[in-house]
C-alpha cells in the first residue's frame, strides 16, 4: 500500500506539508526523557504527524485511528507504533480506561468532528493539561475569541473557562491532500489555574448553553426560555446579549440562577 484515500464521510484531509508537520509537533509541550509524558494523536492517517512525534525522546506517542485503510499502512510504516496504536472512535474512548495519568492531545482534526473533540477535551478536563490541532479556520477563530465577537459562541466560554488558548498559525487549503475548500488553522489550548469555578459546574454549563440557544435575544428572553421566569426577578446582564458575557459574568449569573431559579 503506497497512500490511504482519502475519505469524505470521515472529514480526512492527508497534510503533506513536512515542514508544517513539525511545527505542529513542536508547538506541543512535551516531559524529560527520563520522565516522558503520553500524547495521543486523534486520527493519525499516513503518519505525517507521527513520524515527528515518534521522533521526541520527551513524550510516548499513541494513536487513535478509526480508518481501517490507515490502520493498515501504519502497521506497514510504523511498525513499533503498532503496540501504542488504538483502532476506533476517539468519541467514544474511555480515556481514564487506556490512560491512569495526565494525557495531552494532538491531531491533524477532521473539520466535521472537531466541534465534537474539543468537548470530549472538556469533559476530561481534569486529565488533560494541552491539547495542540489543526481545525477550519473559522473554528479555531472562535475558540480563541474574546466576549463581544459574533463569533464568540458556547464552546468558546466553556474552553475559556478552563484553558488558555492560543491561535497559532493559518494554514492555507494547498498543501492538503484533497485540499479543503477553507483554510486551516492551529490552536493550542493548555489547562489553566482554574480548578473549580466559583458556581455550579453543571448549572453554568446549563446556561452559557441556554443564553447562546437564541443568541440574538436579550440574556432575559433566552434564560427564562429555559428557566422560566424566575417569579419577576430581574439581573443587570437580562439586557445584553449572550456573546457580550465573559466567563466571570457567566459565573456570576450561575449563580443568580440557582438563587432564583
Amino acid at each position: 500500500m503506497t497512500e490511504v484515500r482519502a475519505k469524505k464521510a470521515l472529514g480526512q484531509h492527508f497534510l503533506t506539508d513536512l515542514n508544517i508537520a513539525r511545527k505542529i509537533c513542536g508547538a506541543l509541550a512535551g516531559g524529560t526523557a527520563e520522565a516522558p509524558c503520553d500524547v495521543l494523536e486523534v486520527g493519525c492517517g499516513m503518519g505525517v504527524l507521527t513520524q515527528f512525534l515518534l521522533g521526541r525522546d520527551d513524550i510516548v506517542t499513541w494513536g487513535a485511528e478509526i480508518d481501517a485503510e490507515s490502520v493498515v499502512y501504519l502497521h506497514e510504516h510504523y511498525p513499533d507504533f503498532v503496540p501504542r496504536l488504538i483502532e476506533g472512535d476517539f468519541l467514544r474512548m474511555d480515556l481514564a480506561e487506556h490512560f491512569p495519568g495526565p494525557l495531552r492531545i494532538i491531531g491533524n482534526f477532521p473539520y466535521n468532528i472537531s466541534s465534537q473533540i474539543f468537548f470530549k477535551v472538556l469533559e476530561n478536563r481534569d486529565r488533560v493539561p494541552e491539547c495542540v490541532g489543526m481545525i477550519q479556520k473559522e473554528v479555531a477563530v472562535r475558540l480563541a475569541e474574546p466576549p463581544g465577537s459574533k463569533e464568540y459562541g458556547i464552546l468558546s466560554v466553556l474552553l475559556q473557562a478552563w484553558y488558555d488558548i492560543e491561535y497559532l498559525f493559518t494554514v492555507n487549503e494547498t498543501v492538503f491532500n484533497p485540499p479543503p475548500k477553507v483554510k486551516s488553522a492551529v490552536i493550542r489550548l493548555r489547562r489553566n489555574g482554574v480548578e473549580r469555578l466559583d458556581c455550579d459546574e453543571a448549572l453554568f454549563i446549563r446556561v452559557v448553553k441556554a443564553a447562546f440557544g437564541q443568541r440574538r435575544k436579550m440574556i432575559r428572553n433566552s434564560l427564562r426560555a429555559a428557566f422560566g421566569d424566575f417569579g419577576g426577578a430581574e439581573h443587570p446582564f437580562f439586557t445584553k446579549r449572550a456573546e457580550q458575557l465573559s466567563v466571570a459574568d457567566f459565573t456570576a449569573l450561575t449563580n443568580w440562577v440557582a438563587e432564583h431559579r
